[in-house]
């Protein structure tokens, strides 16, 4: 059968950094839910922020607002690129799991949610994995 949210991130290189932070969190019941449930990620997404941002995040005094960072990476629904794309053009933002709205733009060919440029996307058993440039922080 296919795998779910977390089982792909689970047996991928690109998101051990998500993996650990789900776990450090402890919200693995969000990506393993029925849903459809779309999330936001990739270990690149990650590096790029300031040196020592992740693993100071990691540190269980850090865990209520690790779990904020990464709720807002995960949208009930499921938002493939085509998707994202109606989105935008009927001017509606993303509704996340955190409660806030994050703007959806197409510039060309190109897809960003709240700036974070969608690589490609994933397809799973409960939603789908967006692959983005950055970790959005608002």
């Amino acid at each position: 059968s296919a795998k779910n949210i977390l089982q792909v991130a689970v047996g991928s290189d690109v998101h051990s950094t998500l993996v650990a932070a789900v776990q450090a969190a402890q919200i693995e019941h969000i990506l393993v839910n029925a849903g459809p449930l779309t999330v936001l990620a990739i270990n690149d997404a990650f590096a790029a922020l300031p040196a020592g941002t992740v693993e100071n995040l990691l540190k269980p005094e850090n865990k209520a607002t690790l779990t904020t960072i990464l709720t807002r990476h995960a949208a009930p629904g499921s938002f493939n690129l085509e998707a994202l794309k109606k989105e935008a053009r009927k001017g509606r933002k993303i509704y996340t799991a955190t409660g806030d709205y994050l703007e959806v733009v197409v510039d060309g060919e190109d897809v960003f949610v709240a700036g974070a440029k969608i690589l490609g996307t994933i397809q799973t058993s409960n939603g789908v994995i967006n692959v983005v440039d950055k970790v959005i922080l608002l």
